[in-house]
Formats: structure tokens, C-alpha cells, sequence
């Protein structure tokens, strides 16, 4: 179902390569599909080209962890939590945090 899923995706962004949510839902495809290095690659142009796109954030991060980048994830967590708190958005404030407090990286900084 993945792969169809992946397809329709891709054909959809033939159409709208700019989109950043058939960006996003591609990357969480290349996720689940065990192609983290693909996932990560268009996490990272999401970011770049649409830096409010917020769960995206959360997702890189993630994936950083699974590749030992630990650093770059802390980086990438803290980014979302400013933009997260900008937006006032509880619910991913407290994904980022929680993050942070996992990777011990929680400094006591607000946002």
C-alpha cells in the first residue's frame, strides 16, 4: 500500500513540485518505507523553503536521532519549539520540549 501511496504522491508532485504538503506526506513515505537518508533530504528543503511548515520539524528531528546526529536533531528541535511557540501551538510545544528533556538538551531556555 505504501509504494501505491508513494506513487500517487509523486505523480501529484509532477504537478505541484512546490507543495509542501505532498513534500511533507513524501518524506513521511520515504519514512515508513525505511529510506531515512531520502526522508531527511526533503525534511531539510521543506524547512528551507517553507520554514513555518512546523510538523516537519519534529519529524527531521526524529530522524536525526535514528542517524546518530544527535546535535543537528537538538538544533532542528529547538528551531521548531521558537516557531511553535511564535504560532502558539501547545500541542507541538510540548512534542519539542519533550524531545529536548529525552536527548537531556532541555536547558531551561524559553522559547
Amino acid at each position: 500500500m505504501s509504494k501505491y501511496r508513494l506513487d500517487l504522491i509523486a505523480e501529484m508532485l509532477e504537478k505541484n513540485p512546490d507543495d509542501t504538503f505532498l513534500n511533507y506526506a513524501a518524506a513521511l513515505e520515504f519514512k515508513k518505507d525505511n529510506k531515512p537518508k531520502k526522508a531527511i533530504r526533503i525534511f531539510k528543503k521543506i524547512i528551507q523553503d517553507d520554514p513555518e511548515y512546523l510538523p516537519t520539524y519534529y519529524q527531521l528531528g526524529k530522524l536525526l536521532e535514528a542517524a546518530n546526529k544527535v546535535d543537528e536533531a537538538i538544533e532542528v528541535y529547538r528551531e521548531g519549539g521558537v516557531l511553535a511557540r511564535k504560532k502558539n501551538d501547545i500541542k507541538a510545544m510540548g512534542e519539542l520540549s519533550e524531545a529536548l528533556l529525552i536527548l537531556d538538551a532541555d536547558d531551561g531556555e524559553a522559547w
